[in-house]
């Protein structure tokens, strides 16, 4: 069979002994370019300080060459990865594949590469392997999706001076840079729809107490129905993981009180389904005998099938910042002693599943 010959390349002379070719090193490059192999380095790394034309030169010599830079050496080099790691514990929860998509295109932009980590980092339990490899250094920065308010992931990287960013979720007492939205106002701002289409009534499916997501919904809430004179009764209150199963049983406990509620407020989408799962196998109809609330604004949602009256929280913009946040914290272009926060503001959509009482 023929074989193409690459004589003429530096570097890739062709081995009588039939062995492949060397690879073109930078060295070959620099020869062709007619500069130092520092000059290859720079440039092909994008250093503002080598000339533009001088860049398109050695960018040719290595096209020609079908030179690829080591991404390990370079790594060795400038003790960066490019690689960004992306915590996802609760893979069970479909909110988090749509934050995957724009926050790898972001980073990808950036000139970065992601990797999905699913360990349970914790130390001392859960797969402390897990956080091992989160400080191996193989990555440059961290994004935090999941984190619950008791854990100890985020402060062991401080401790061990490895960026990272909180993505829809924090941890109180960890000064760090965050992309959320402002659940305290959704929480809110489902209080007063509830309220203002005539109900009394009202119950409640808040997510994990052990989440700033749970936490800060509740509390808007709350305060939402005391701003319109509402009391949430302590028996039609209801507290589980972000679910479908939470919202299942909790709405079947709900329903079974001798005052059921009319008006039910779901901690997240997939809460909300499991409820409305539960109220058809219940035979109620929504919003004619309950209304359902969710937050989120996943797409299905919008479906014909949901038609789910929920908080909207735009998802793209929020980990598109948190990428941008991150690159420029591991590239050392912030104040290290000032964390940044950025605050997106939530939407309520109003669908079918909300509706007034008695309908």
């Amino acid at each position: 069979m023929d074989r193409q010959s690459t004589s003429g390349k530096p570097g890739a002379e062709s081995d009588p002994s039939g062995a492949r070719a060397a690879r073109p090193t930078s060295h070959d490059v620099a020869r062709l370019a007619g500069v130092s192999q520092p000059t290859v380095s720079r440039a092909m790394r994008g250093d503002a300080s080598v000339a533009e034309a001088t860049r398109e030169r050695v960018r040719s010599a290595a096209l020609t060459l079908g030179y690829t830079p080591s991404e390990i050496g370079r790594s060795l080099v400038t003790r960066s990865t490019r690689t960004v790691g992306m915590v996802v514990t609760d893979l069970t929860n479909p909110f988090y594949p749509y934050l995957v998509a724009p926050l790898h295109d972001e980073l990808a932009d950036l000139g970065y590469r992601m990797v999905l980590l699913t360990e349970r980092a914790e130390p001392g339990g859960g797969d402390a392997e897990g956080l091992r490899r989160l400080l191996d250094r193989s990555i440059d920065g961290v994004v935090l999706t999941t984190s619950t308010l008791d854990s100890a992931v985020p402060h062991e990287l401080a401790r061990h001076a490895l960026p990272f960013v909180f993505l829809t979720r924090t941890v109180t007492g960890v000064a760090a840079d965050s992309s959320v939205v402002d659940n305290v106002l959704g929480g809110s701002m489902v209080a007063a729809a509830i309220t203002e289409y005539g109900h009394e009534r009202i119950g409640a499916i808040f997510g994990p107490e052990t989440t700033s997501t749970g936490r800060d919904r509740e509390r808007g809430f709350r305060a939402g129905l005391a701003e319109a004179g509402v009391v949430l009764a302590p028996d039609a209150v209801r507290h589980g993981p972000f679910v479908p199963e939470t919202g299942y049983r909790a709405m079947a406990e709900l329903m079974a009180l001798s005052q059921r509620p009319t008006a039910v407020f779901c901690g997240n989408d997939t809460v909300a389904i499991g409820a409305l799962n539960a109220s058809r196998g219940l035979g109620l109809d929504v919003p004619g005998d309950v209304s359902v609330v969710g937050f989120d604004d996943l797409p299905l949602a919008n479906w014909e099938v949901f038609e789910l009256t929920t908080v909207h929280q735009p998802m793209n913009e929020m980990a598109r910042a948190a990428a941008r946040l991150l690159v420029e914290r591991t590239e050392g272009r912030v104040d290290n002693a000032k964390p940044r926060q950025l605050v997106f503001e939530p939407r309520l959509v109003i669908r079918r599943t909300l509706g007034r009482p008695g309908r």
